[in-house]
């Protein structure tokens, strides 16, 4: 890991609310129609655009133009944002922004949690050989300690609960010694391999955001399950039953994490279902199959769709423990899709970073 000359919006190019954006998995087609509009410099310009050729075009025009620019010196940038989670909690979250050689996970430099999609990785493949910048970082964790305490001045950057200061002389030896685990931005890391394989080693490398684990405002979330037009899961009875929601999870806020266990929310009927020990709780879930799934990872939003009758059955799990996702990791073994949910993502477009650097 090492410090790099960042790509960044100059003042030509309007106010930074108007230009950053969530990353490019995060943004509904609702969201993007509107972000496009609301400004033509915006970053999904570049991160969901019509074609990868004119994401390239435009990604060159904006830097002939002075809309963007790079800056003169490396840098390493504390990164500190402030949130509410879906749990309805407010957290302050820190880490550090640096530049990652993106190597196979054969080396072992970093872990995988989750499995990909090959036509989103394409995809992402064919970007990356349009623009050769990355616009947002991946978010990867680090079972390192980071001190990272906020300078006492004004952030070189800020936009809405997130700020940025440049850290010149940020050491990034812990780091290199330390394991690694990609929280989010899967297909963003193995494309960005692939590009490397193309480009060789000056071209592999990726913008990190590192979060410790032992950062207190580090919280991973569940993703519910919420299942519709499953008739088949309406009758189905494989726990104990429970009173009402809150005793339901109750109870599995209390269940050991040494076996998966859940909440089966539907109308009138509300049980709490265990698994086998050794099993994820979305393992669990998941044996019911995919047909007519969808995720929140928000328990009220998904007994709402129980309630409201636009789903048959809505099932509540635990919030994963970090221990769990690096030990499944370090088994070179992916969890099921939506396992996680590591909120907030971090903004797209406050950072650019080329990718050969």
């Amino acid at each position: 890991m090492k410090p790099f000359r960042a790509v960044r919006y100059s003042g030509a190019a309007g106010a930074l609310a108007d230009l950053v954006a969530p990353p490019y998995d995060a943004v509904g087609e609702a969201e993007r129609a509107q972000l496009f509009t609301r400004s033509p410099y915006n970053v999904v310009h570049v991160t969901l655009p019509e074609s990868a050729d004119e994401a390239g075009l435009l990604y060159r025009a904006w830097l002939e133009d002075g809309i963007l620019e790079q800056d003169d010196d490396p840098a390493a940038w504390l990164v500190v944002e402030d949130y509410v989670g879906p749990d309805g909690v407010a957290r302050e979250r820190r880490g550090v922004a640096v530049s990652l050689a993106a190597e196979p996970y054969a080396t072992g430099s970093v872990l995988p949690h989750e499995r990909t999609h090959p036509r989103i990785r394409e995809g992402r493949l064919r970007l990356l050989r349009a623009i050769r910048v990355q616009p947002e970082p991946i978010f990867l964790l680090t079972d390192a300690r980071l001190d990272l305490e906020v300078p006492e001045r004004a952030p070189d950057l800020e936009v809405d609960e997130t700020r940025l200061w440049t850290l010149a002389s940020f050491d990034a030896a812990a780091l290199a010694r330390s394991e690694l685990l990609i929280a989010d931005g899967h297909h963003r890391y193995e494309s960005t391999v692939e590009l490397g394989a193309e480009l060789g080693p000056a071209g592999a490398r990726i913008m990190a955001l590192v979060v410790s684990v032992d950062d207190p405002g580090l919280h991973v979330f569940p993703t519910h399950r919420v299942f519709s037009h499953r008739p088949d899961l309406l009758d189905t009875r494989d726990g104990e039953p429970c009173e009402d929601l809150d005793t339901a999870l109750g109870f599995l806020a209390g269940e050991p994490f040494e076996r998966s266990a859940a909440v089966a929310y539907r109308r009138g009927s509300v049980e709490l279902i265990r698994g086998s020990e050794g099993e994820l709780d979305v393992e669990l879930v998941d044996s019911y199959g995919l047909d007519g799934i969808r995720y929140t990872p928000r328990a009220a939003e998904a007994a709402a769709f129980v309630d409201g009758g636009a789903a048959d059955v809505a099932f509540l799990l635990r919030a994963p423990r970090v221990e769990d996702v690096f030990a499944v990791a370090r088994r070179g073994e992916r969890m099921p899709p939506k396992s996680t949910y590591f909120f907030p993502k971090p903004l797209s477009g406050l950072l650019f970073h080329p990718v050969e650097s």
